[in-house]
């Protein structure tokens, strides 16, 4: 239970931080397994424009705070020596 003003102000700023953060990881995780899928399908080109739109959310993501950058790097990465890996 807060005991000051700015504490009650911290509780209530935290809680929307908390929803908008879940948000944004939600997307991320949705948007990583659509890729994943595309990966182990073999689907080369429609795994490509994924991984774009993956590789944006991860910078936005970095960017706002919700993930740390190295992060957001390492993950990057990962998917596109995956991705890369597909011939």
């Amino acid at each position: 239970m807060p005991n000051t003003k700015s504490a009650e102000r911290r509780v209530r700023s935290s809680a929307r931080r908390r929803i908008r953060n879940r948000k944004v990881k939600l997307g991320l995780k949705t948007l990583q397994k659509e890729l994943n899928t595309l990966l182990s399908a073999g689907k080369k080109d429609e795994a490509a424009t994924v991984y774009r739109r993956v590789s944006s959310a991860l910078d936005k993501a970095a960017k706002g705070g919700v993930i740390p950058k190295a992060t957001a790097s390492r993950k990057r990465s990962r998917l596109a020596h995956r991705l890369n890996a597909l011939k």
